[in-house]
């Protein structure tokens, strides 16, 4: 894939962009108006008992609840996992609250000889204990963002569990849930979920402004939740497009993780689009987006499955756009050269034989075979040729019976001929569906190199 070499080099030349973007960060303090919101005076909504919350209790969680029990400190599960668990899914990921200071619990872990590891996010207020020496836990204590700047906040510990669900993004993201089973919803995120909505916690102006990252992770969790693809509220994406600008402050790596998980869900071509509608693409790295050419992705393709990086390459008008695009938000490596191949590899292909452009990509390929094959397999994908992409996926892998020791053998003396005798006789013996064995191709030896002189 000769193309990602030749474009590589101007990543350089092109990081600066987003630096010049950039402007002063101000910080925001967080007001008495803000911790008074609207909210229930009792807080418990239901109480579980359904075999995915009954599956969350192995040991090491109970050990670490008995531990908060001996100490006389409360402890509840957090945020995703609630949500979750409220969905009828199984819990992915178990985040722990608690009303105990770090201090507090440094000292109580310490005097139970329990480890703790990965004290950078002390600062925060997580402390991440190994129960049993078998499973670590983040237990965080309950804070509220005093001084934020888009990016960052500077936290202060409290004991009140309303004011810590006022700090986070979504109402959906905001509900705790006892060992009891009982689910803590100060801010209506039940009924929420129940509808299938994603809102802010309270001003979703105040919201956004404390980390203008939940501009994507709003997009995130609409893919998770809604039922339809385009059934935002209008308010929401008024907001969310004041203050759009604030994402040049974000890291690209933040702000891909976010939108990769996006284009992995539900309504993702979709998403996408409202996102570029509502100003996202001149600060994540796509300021002259192709919208038809995704249009016409998600008219043929929708149905395939596509990966991320089709999405975001149908919208890329030349290999220049891939360069930009990457220097912002840092793709693997996979993903860059994913990128690269399906705008190289998109358009149609001159051949007897459809497939055989697509089996030369991977038999010629300079880049790791497997690769070649996922980037051929997305490249038809992205082109909505299902009938090709099961050929493809049906077609053995060849095995080219001439190397070097080949050409040595049949008196060809060793230099810089070789890779293009090679090519030369690879490429006959493909046209030719490899049918040629090692001796026919030898035959061909002399007057391909006779070629090469030419």
């Amino acid at each position: 894939m000769k193309i990602i070499f030749t474009v590589l080099s101007r990543l350089f030349h092109q990081n600066t962009s987003y630096n010049n973007l950039k402007r002063p960060i101000l910080k925001r303090r967080k007001s008495r108006m803000d911790v008074n919101l609207k909210c229930r005076q009792n807080p418990v909504v239901i109480k579980l008992d359904s075999p995915e919350f009954k599956s969350i209790f192995n040991k090491e969680v109970l050990d670490l609840k008995s531990v908060f029990d001996k100490y006389d400190y409360d402890i509840r599960i957090a945020g995703g996992a609630v949500r979750d668990l409220l969905m009828g899914q199984k819990a992915k990921d178990l985040d722990f609250a608690t009303p105990a200071t770090p201090d507090q619990m440094k000292e109580m872990f310490t005097k139970e000889n329990i480890r703790m590891i990965n004290m950078s996010g002390e600062k925060h207020g997580t402390i991440t204990p190994r129960i049993n020496d078998k499973e670590n836990f983040e237990v965080t204590t309950l804070r509220i963002d005093m001084v934020t700047d888009g990016r960052h906040a500077e936290v202060e510990f409290t004991k009140d569990w309303k004011l810590d669900a006022n700090r986070r993004d979504l109402t959906i993201n905001s509900m705790f849930l006892g060992f009891d089973g009982s689910v803590y919803d100060y801010f209506y995120g039940f009924d929420d979920l129940k509808k299938r909505r994603i809102a802010f916690v309270g001003d979703p102006d105040i919201r956004i402004k404390e980390d203008f990252l939940r501009i994507m992770r709003y997009f995130r969790f609409y893919g998770r939740i809604a039922e339809e693809p385009n059934n935002h509220e209008k308010n929401t994406l008024e907001v969310i497009e004041r203050n759009v600008e604030g994402l040049q402050n974000v890291s690209g790596e933040r702000i891909w993780m976010e939108l990769k998980k996006t284009l992995e869900g539900n309504f993702a071509g979709y998403l996408l689009k409202t996102m570029l509608n509502v100003g996202v693409g001149k600060y994540i790295g796509i300021p002259h987006p192709n919208m038809d050419s995704l249009d016409r992705l998600l008219k043929r393709s929708g149905h395939l499955g596509v990966h991320p990086m089709s999405y975001l390459a149908s919208l890329m008008n030349n290999i220049d756009d891939v360069t930009l695009l990457n220097s912002r938000l840092k793709f693997s490596g996979f993903e860059r050269d994913m990128a690269y191949f399906i705008v190289e590899h998109r358009d149609d292909k001159e051949s007897t034989r459809p497939l055989m452009p697509y089996e030369k990509l991977v038999i010629n390929t300079k880049i790791k075979q497997k690769n070649a094959i996922e980037y051929v397999k997305e490249v038809l994908k992205y082109r909505g040729d299902k009938d090709l992409l099961k050929h493809f996926e049906q077609w053995e892998i060849p095995i080219f019976p001439v190397n070097g020791k080949t050409l040595k053998d049949n008196g060809v003396p060793p230099g810089k001929m070789y890779g293009k005798i090679i090519e030369k006789l690879k490429n006959i013996w493909i046209d030719n569906e490899y049918k040629q064995n090692c001796n026919d191709l030898v035959k061909l030896i002399p007057s391909v190199i006779e070629d090469c002189k030419k």
